[in-house]
């Protein structure tokens, strides 16, 4: 089973922001992704880091996102389904904020029934998490340091140690 820590980092919100997911396989080895956007929310980086997390599980394989942002766990594993029943609109009738990452993560879970999400208290000593955070708040700082430009967006890094 794979385990996986997954955090977004936003400087200013909206500002510059960072993702990252840590891949944790049960041999033990260890794969990174991270990437960034040059102006987003914490929320839409929350959302990015999760949904990078679940389309990197394969097909068939099961999975355990830790997560420290309750929107992100909440939302995938209580509001969803009330979302869509009541066409993408919120409780009180408004439109679901980050609908169309909500929809992006829906869909790569659709297709992963073995992936679950559990909740981690943020800066409280989980390896994973601080690891993730760690590298979320780094890729946001290189949003940060970049000139304006197209290139700037959805930069993805892989490493393998």
């Amino acid at each position: 089973m794979l385990q996986i820590a997954c955090d977004g980092s936003c400087l200013g919100n909206p500002g510059p922001g960072g993702w990252a997911a840590v891949i944790l396989t049960a041999a033990g080895e260890e794969r990174v992704l991270s990437g960034g956007e040059p102006n987003t929310t914490n929320n839409r980086m929350e959302l990015t880091a999760a949904i990078r997390a679940v389309e990197a599980v394969p097909e068939g394989a099961a999975a355990t996102v830790l997560c420290d942002s309750q929107y992100v766990v909440k939302g995938i594993t209580q509001w969803l389904p009330s979302w869509v029943r009541r066409g993408w609109q919120t409780a009180n009738r408004r439109p679901v904020k980050n609908a169309d990452l909500w929809r992006r993560l829906a869909a790569a879970r659709a297709g992963r029934p073995g992936v679950r999400f559990e909740w981690v208290p943020g800066h409280a000593g989980h390896p994973g998490n601080e690891r993730a955070h760690t590298l979320a708040s780094e890729a946001a700082a290189r949003q940060g340091r970049r000139a304006p430009g197209p290139e700037r967006g959805g930069r993805l890094f892989v490493s393998n140690g």
